[in-house]
């Protein structure tokens, strides 16, 4: 299996560090909002790697944290009138909501960075006794960015080039002793929540929380870690100082990350008004068209979100589902072992088996892994029928259930809700809000949200609508 390593730039052939094992690292959200469509393609595409490597025989253990300590979050507090703890708490629930309707596996670990702030202080300090730290006036630690001779060597920037040109990348403050030290501990402002440390009470800079929970869960090296593009720099170039300056040991061996995603060509932005999230788009479409769309391009590619796109995702999705309840039907209705001639047919459909797993092994090409799965559709099409046997035609069912699975699409047909259960439901969820089981109500929601049916409190009573 060969990756593209940003590391080297270029693909390289996947050897673990521990036979037969994966320890995977991804970037998570910060938990502000509800997570928009930009936030959804790493959590998609390095979801579908996972699966694969799982699918390969891989014991894969997979981290990606939910950042709930961050200037955004109190900002949103703070507008709120509430706790920082409580907007984070509810946006690492939707946010779990949002991926699971995108059928997105819940990692091995989901660490929350104020849960590991010890590690962190910890961390800090052994950087501080290796001189690779130190602790202004104010209390401010700060990254001594030049003890760490090879700091540039992932995002490729050399150090004296970022001094000289790249003003707009430096942390202003009076107590560094170079510009381009980042901080690792900040002290506490009014109303902010803050820990206590050796050097002040405050909390801790970003970049040093994603080196403690990869140390903690994973260990001092890991295989693979993930994210975004735009967190090459400075967010991963600082996570390898800070780790392989206080473990001594290569942080991560392979680098991977996915393009941006544009809408209608252009770069998502509140200003623009072309700002998605998640839960927007899943009442224009079933999540998995957003999934499939997402996968129909390779991962390092920027990707075009538009309407266009979507509803081709949906065409080939819709070809995909309808061959699979067509077998799904056939079989039900057949009896029968394989005969020979089905015995040789099935064995010629190993040939899109054989050309997904190509596509996957090469940097993990999506898109033409769901090429490959377009031709086992056309294959099925052409060589099922009433006339075969009960055990073929469940055997290609299984087999093109199995490498949709990989790419994380249920091609199982969900049954439809019919309207009168679902009035049944809200009367039932309007019953428990009476009664304040808002338990209860939130699961009757999440329930009808499952199954496409988006509800909508206004004042005139519930409205609902199928997605």
């Amino acid at each position: 299996m060969k990756i593209y390593n940003t590391l080297s730039k270029q693909k390289e052939e996947f050897q673990p560090i521990e036979e037969g094992k994966v320890r995977m690292y991804v970037c998570g959200p910060t938990v502000y909002n509800y997570i928009h469509i930009g936030n959804a393609r790493p959590m998609i595409v390095f979801d579908t790697f996972r699966r694969y490597m799982e699918y390969k025989g891989y014991d894969v253990n997979y981290v990606s944290n939910f950042t709930d300590v961050d200037d955004k979050i109190i900002k949103k507090a703070m507008e709120e009138g509430v706790s920082a703890d409580e907007v984070a708490k509810r946006y690492i629930a939707e946010c779990k909501q949002d991926m699971e309707s995108l059928n997105v596996k819940p990692a091995t670990t989901h660490p929350l960075a104020t849960e590991e702030i010890s590690g962190m202080i910890e961390m800090i300090q052994t950087l501080i006794d290796k001189g690779h730290a130190y602790a202004a006036e104010d209390g401010t630690v700060y990254y001594r960015t030049r003890s760490f001779p090879e700091y540039g060597k992932l995002s490729h920037k050399n150090i004296d080039d970022l001094e000289g040109g790249h003003r707009d990348i430096k942390v202003t403050g009076d107590y560094k002793e170079d510009p381009l030290d980042f901080v690792l501990w900040k002290p506490k402002k009014e109303g902010e929540p803050y820990w206590e440390s050796p050097w002040c009470d405050g909390r801790p800079g970003w970049h040093i929380e994603c080196s403690v929970m990869s140390k903690k869960y994973l260990g001092d090296e890991i295989d693979i870690h993930a994210g975004g593009e735009d967190l090459i720099f400075p967010h991963h170039e600082n996570e390898i100082a800070q780790s392989e300056a206080a473990n001594g040991k290569t942080f991560a061996r392979y680098w991977m990350h996915n393009g941006f995603l544009n809408i209608d060509n252009k770069k998502m932005s509140k200003s623009l008004g072309n700002f998605f999230t998640v839960r927007e788009v899943a009442e224009k479409y079933d999540l998995q068209v957003l999934r499939f769309f997402m996968l129909s391009a390779h991962y390092r590619s920027p990707l075009n979100f538009s309407a266009d796109l979507m509803a081709a995702a949906k065409n080939g999705l819709d070809r995909i589902l309808t061959a699979a309840e067509r077998l799904h039907d056939l079989a039900d209705a057949a009896k029968g072992s394989m005969t020979d001639a089905e015995k040789e047919n099935f064995a010629a459909s190993k040939e899109y088996v054989e050309k997904f797993e190509a596509a996957m092994e090469d940097d993990a090409n999506t898109a033409d892994a769901v090429s490959a799965v377009f031709e086992l559709v056309k294959f099925i099409n052409v060589n099922s029928s009433e006339q075969n046997s009960k055990e073929y035609l469940q055997a290609l069912y299984q087999r093109l259930e199995t490498l949709c699975d990989v790419l994380g699409i249920i091609i199982e047909k969900k049954e439809e809700i019919l309207d009168s259960d679902i009035e049944a439901l809200i009367a039932e969820r309007q019953a428990a809000r009476k009664e304040k089981n808002f338990a209860r109500a939130d699961e009757i929601r999440d329930m009808l949200l499952e199954q496409g049916i988006i509800l909508e409190d206004t004042r005139e009573g519930v409205k609902w609508k199928r997605a």
